[in-house]
């Protein structure tokens, strides 16, 4: 069983944000970034399912900052293999783009089961898992919360809104998009991170102009504009019932 995760940097967000000159994306010059908090949830998935039987687990991603220390973590904490995807892709790169990327760079592997994240901090679209899955030509499922093989087949339990639980039978290869792993993602020592930076090394695949001309645009970002701010009433429960009132009659409110 050869198992794919696809992972991604994402801007960590207790960094403050600014906005670029052009007012179309995030001044990236001076983010910290951190792994995306749902692809951990997939290696970690990946993981436990070769802890449970005949498994190898590669993982996949951009080059790009601090690509290369997050492939080695990966391998620090049980990964198998790291490939490093090159070329042009910049940060905030569209998924449509990133996802006929990964499928060329894929295409060349042995594999039985991708897991990415169910989606990223940084985009929220949910897309890369779908659009990947359609470029193999393979099944998929999101918003997967739990996993289990047998044979060629995966039975994979999905969220709905509400808390609604669906059980699905997957024939593979398929691409699962995880939004939680069935235990909190392992944590790899800096120690050993930096004894596999000496050991391990990374496979490199290069991918060239990927022609893909969908998706959407971002035409402006902005912060949101502050308010005045709230108006506190202080009074007993009869009198803020009157300003309440009041304050209601005066926006018009019948």
């Amino acid at each position: 069983m050869n198992i794919i995760v696809p992972i991604k940097m994402v801007p960590d967000l207790v960094d403050e944000l600014e906005i670029n000159e052009d007012g179309t994306d995030l001044d990236r010059d001076f983010l910290s970034y951190k792994l995306n908090e749902f692809d951990d949830h997939a290696l970690e998935e990946a993981l436990q399912l070769k802890e449970e039987g005949d498994a190898t687990v590669t993982v996949i991603a951009f080059d790009g900052e601090e690509t290369d220390k997050a492939l080695f973590t990966a391998i620090a904490k049980g990964a198998d293999n790291a490939v490093k995807i090159t070329g042009d892709f910049e940060e905030g790169t569209a998924s449509h783009v990133l996802a006929k990327a990964l499928a060329e760079a894929i295409k060349g592997m042995d594999y039985d089961l991708i897991l990415t994240g169910v989606q990223a901090a940084d985009d929220r679209d949910g897309q890369v898992g779908v659009l990947l899955a359609n470029y193999l030509g393979v099944p998929h499922v999101s918003v997967v919360s739990g996993v289990t093989l047998s044979g060629n087949t995966a039975t994979v339990h999905k969220e709905y809104a509400g808390g609604m639980m669906a059980e699905f039978e997957v024939d593979l290869p398929a691409v699962l998009g995880i939004q939680a792993a069935r235990e909190t993602p392992r944590y790899a020592p800096v120690s050993r991170v930096r004894q596999i930076m000496r050991q391990a090394e990374l496979e490199e695949v290069e991918v060239g102009d990927v022609d893909v001309n969908v998706g959407s645009e971002v035409r402006r970002m902005f912060t949101p504009e502050a308010g005045e701010g709230a108006e506190m009433i202080e009074g007993d429960a009869e009198e803020v019932a009157d300003k309440i009132l009041e304050i209601l009659k005066e926006k018009g409110v019948r």
